[in-house]
């Protein structure tokens, strides 16, 4: 079976540096906790990386957007978010590394790397994206890492279900959540550990995987290694790396990291405003977007014939149009959609626009998908910054020839 037609082939720091969406700020003054950072040995900033340091200990990083031409970015150009740093060697050694699943069901199970191999191995490309992605075009500035448009990316996972590990230990009938913990911790004991939890119906769903591999190569420690989930049409916060803990609840996470963290308005909001428990929910699917990746913001281009490229992805859906206006968002034209079409993975686009005279000019894109999602101009603002999907812009020059 083809990878087209089945896509399974056979966390932040805290206030305003990085609560991946400091919602510690949607209803009340911050707590006073330390920012936790792990100290595992590891680089600050990789040698010889291309990728945007926003922050470098914990290396949070973005891809540059040039990279998005290539249909799959590459491992070492990939988006680098991390709440702690990775743990140290030791806690993620292959020959010691366990993986625990326990709470609410019959077999509890603490299982070993090579005991991975004795589940059924199967591969989904998605995108893969921080849910403060954009964060910086908010006005007025949301608290957080400061990611424009390069905090995402698509790439091949490999691994095993995580439903067949779930079937294996058998879910009791109070099931309803499934929490998720790295081996990452941070320095300071006040500062709370990076905890997630997943519905049982994503956790059981079939494309959901525990990855091993990206891209075809061993998961890169950055990214997770040994393990890390994959929750393909969600935001990057349920892909928890270096997962070691696994717990079926019959309650979502009651810790910071789902409580208050990454959690968003469910109605439009204004900056300053107090918002009730009840009006936030956690983040969970992406929104439909798309990006240019070609030009590049500021070049200088000759008048005449320009290809403009990039890429649109949304959720659990499919993208079914780009659109790219060259007047402000007066008037829109058709992009022409290249390339594989993958479920969760993004589609390219390409549009060849006819330039004419000289001086700057803007260069917007939208994307539209199944669902009926349309990218708006501008994204609603929100406290954690979260959830950007505004129309990608570019400012350039056309020179005539």
């Amino acid at each position: 079976m083809s990878q087209k037609n089945d896509p399974l082939i056979s966390r932040r720091s805290f206030l305003a540096r990085a609560a991946g969406g400091a919602a510690v700020a949607l209803t009340a003054g911050p707590i006073g906790l330390l920012l936790g950072r792990a100290e595992s040995g590891e680089p600050a900033v990789p040698a010889q990386d291309s990728r945007i340091v926003r922050v470098a200990r914990p290396y949070d990083a973005e891809t540059r957007v040039h990279e998005f031409l290539s249909w799959l970015t590459p491992n070492d150009r990939f988006f680098v978010r991390s709440h702690f740093g990775p743990p140290p060697p030791d806690q993620i050694d292959k020959a010691a590394w366990r993986l625990t699943l326990s709470g609410l069901v019959d077999h509890p199970l603490t299982l070993t790397f090579d005991d991975l191999s004795k589940f059924e191995e199967v591969s989904v490309t998605s995108v893969v994206q921080c849910s403060g992605n954009g964060r910086a075009f908010h006005r007025p500035q949301a608290p957080g890492v400061q990611w424009e448009r390069g905090a995402v990316g698509n790439a091949r996972w490999t691994g095993i279900r995580l439903r067949d590990l779930l079937r294996r230990a058998g879910l009791k009938p109070n099931a309803r959540h499934l929490q998720l913990q790295g081996a990452d911790r941070p320095v300071a004991a006040t500062v709370p550990l990076f905890v997630r939890s997943l519905p049982i119906e994503k956790a059981l769903h079939p494309d959901t995987i525990l990855a091993y591999q990206m891209n075809g190569a061993p998961l890169p420690l950055l990214h997770g290694a040994p393990l890390r989930l994959i929750t393909p049409g969600w935001m990057a916060d349920s892909c928890v790396k270096w997962l070691t803990d696994l717990t079926v609840q019959a309650e979502e996470a009651q810790g910071y990291y789902m409580q208050t963290a990454y959690r968003y308005p469910i109605r439009p909001v204004r900056p300053g405003e107090v918002i009730a428990p009840q009006d936030l929910k956690p983040v969970e699917a992406m929104i439909v977007k798309s990006l240019i990746a070609q030009p590049q913001q500021g070049a200088t281009l000759p008048s005449g014939n320009v290809m403009v490229q990039g890429v649109a992805w949304t959720g659990e859906g499919r993208i079914m149009k780009v659109e790219v206006s060259t007047d402000e968002g007066r008037t829109w034209e058709p992009a022409r959609l290249v390339g594989d079409d993958v479920p969760y993975a993004w589609r390219q686009w390409q549009f060849l626009w006819q330039t004419r005279g000289s001086g700057l000019r803007t260069i917007h894109c939208r994307a539209t998908d199944d669902r009926g999602q349309v990218q708006p101009m501008t994204s609603p603002w929100n406290p954690g910054g979260f959830l950007w999907n505004g129309a990608d812009r570019v400012r350039v020059r056309i020179k005539e020839a």
